[in-house]
């Protein structure tokens, strides 16, 4: 059991992984050992999620999900398919906790009236500006 937050856990049997051999650090290891690991957390079918939470997290992790819901996280950091193994857990516990996050409403504000001087006065300055260079009639 992984706890990703207080009172919601990921259950072992919800997680699969995939090795493969990695590019990273390992020198002549990396062409031997299948040290990348690509983790798989099927959410549609996690029973530790209620639909609100599971459809918040398939909204913030779109890129990482498929269409049937499941999550894909890859490490390849370390030389070991055990520490690789853990980084990739770890990934994942944080991206659903990031992803569980109620995100503050912004609240519509009138725009100062000193911005909107600015941007005005901008305006008038690069109006002048390009009126300077049309009236110039260059005669040779």
């Amino acid at each position: 059991m992984i706890e990703v937050k207080d009172g919601i856990v990921i259950r072992q049997e919800e997680i699969f992984f995939k090795f493969s051999r990695s590019g990273g650090p390992g020198g002549q290891n990396v062409n031997k050992v299948n040290t990348r690991v690509t983790l798989f957390f099927d959410l549609a079918n996690a029973a530790g999620f209620t639909d609100a939470q599971k459809s918040r997290i398939l909204k913030r992790l779109a890129t990482r999900a498929d269409r049937n819901g499941v999550i894909r996280v890859v490490s390849q950091r370390y030389r070991t398919q055990k520490a690789n193994r853990e980084c990739a857990v770890e990934r994942l516990v944080e991206l659903l906790r990031e992803a569980l996050k109620r995100m503050a409403v912004r609240k519509e504000t009138p725009v100062p009236k000193w911005a909107k001087e600015k941007r005005l006065s901008e305006k008038k300055r690069r109006s002048q500006l390009k009126q300077q260079r049309a009236e110039k009639d260059f005669e040779f």
